[in-house]
């Protein structure tokens, strides 16, 4: 067994959650086919499905905490987009982007026969949640917006692309977990056993030996053709938005201002918003208080 495989049995959720399924779904893109991994948790035939969706560089392991908490009452659904976990890697870089990540998204809800999900995104998973409910309304009951508003500021899109087209390598786990915990900083005070659990799962061995992260550095493309100069602004989308939302602030994110927050509330489906003190962008929400959060707005308490 490889050091990465013992590690995932011995930090990671799959020994204490039986009911935890891994599938792939061949998805079709502008240049052909590709496989998107999934993970599916729960009953196939409860009839109540949440989709969890992970953000830019992450991977759907990222809510293993948040799928054992909901398993209850749900089946839940938590893909690795194209070109993260263990989906595959596009051929044709310039197809990463929101088209694709939406119409494989619709795919994966026709393929668990999900006609209407509830929806928990993660920035680029919010994203995608956003202009699936705007566009399909009677496909999301209620959508979670995880730290990602319609306003994405210039100065975090700068700050994101810097480090997502990096591929670095590292020669042992404690190495990659240092790394994770320096450029995912903003993500508040984990647990070690929590930095531990997104570290196994965001790094893959290689053939000689050295570890790797488990996405794709091409998904930077869209930040290396263009300087990010302005906010890019989605707030039409937010608008068409008619399900019940709850947006979840990191108090210090530089993605999701305070103001943006405001106007959330104020406009479109006019969403609740909750603040996490300590937290940058974004809450990963694997705390018991953040998946309270989560677990009251999900069943309307």
């Amino acid at each position: 067994m490889r050091l990465i495989d013992h590690l995932r049995r011995l930090f990671g959720r799959g020994e204490r959650a039986p009911a935890l399924r891994e599938h792939m779904l061949s998805c079709h893109g502008p240049h052909g086919s590709h496989k998107m991994a999934y993970v599916e948790w729960g009953a196939t035939d409860s009839p109540n499905v949440l989709i969890c969706v992970h953000g830019l560089t992450r991977n759907c392991r990222d809510f293993d905490f948040l799928a054992e908490a909901m398993l209850d009452r749900y089946r839940v659904i938590c893909p690795d987009i194209a070109g993260r976990g263990r989906s595959n890697w596009l051929t044709h870089p310039q197809d990463y982007g929101f088209p694709l990540y939406a119409s494989d998204m619709r795919a994966l809800m026709a393929h668990v026969g999900a006609e209407t999900v509830d929806w928990v995104g993660t920035s680029m998973g919010g994203l995608i949640g956003m202009l699936i409910a705007s566009e399909t309304p009677a496909a999301v009951r209620r959508l979670l917006l995880n730290d990602v508003g319609p306003l994405l500021t210039a100065q975090s899109l700068q700050r994101i692309g810097q480090y997502t087209g990096n591929a670095p390598l590292f020669d042992d786990v404690g190495a990659a977990e240092a790394y994770i915990r320096m450029t995912s900083a903003t993500f508040g005070k984990l647990t070690d056993m929590q930095w531990r659990h997104l570290t196994i799962y965001s790094i893959r061995q290689r053939p000689d030996g050295k570890y790797e992260m488990t996405y794709d550095p091409s998904i930077a493309m869209p930040f290396r053709q263009t300087t990010v100069y302005a906010d890019v602004d989605l707030w039409p989308v937010y608008d068409a938005i008619k399900c019940p939302t709850l947006v979840i602030h990191g108090a210090e994110s530089d993605l999701l201002t305070a103001d943006t927050v405001r106007r959330m509330a104020e406009r479109g489906p006019k969403a609740k918003t909750v603040d996490i003190p300590g937290v940058g962008h974004a809450p990963m929400l694997m705390d018991d208080a953040q998946i309270g959060i989560v677990r009251n707005f999900l069943l309307d308490r």
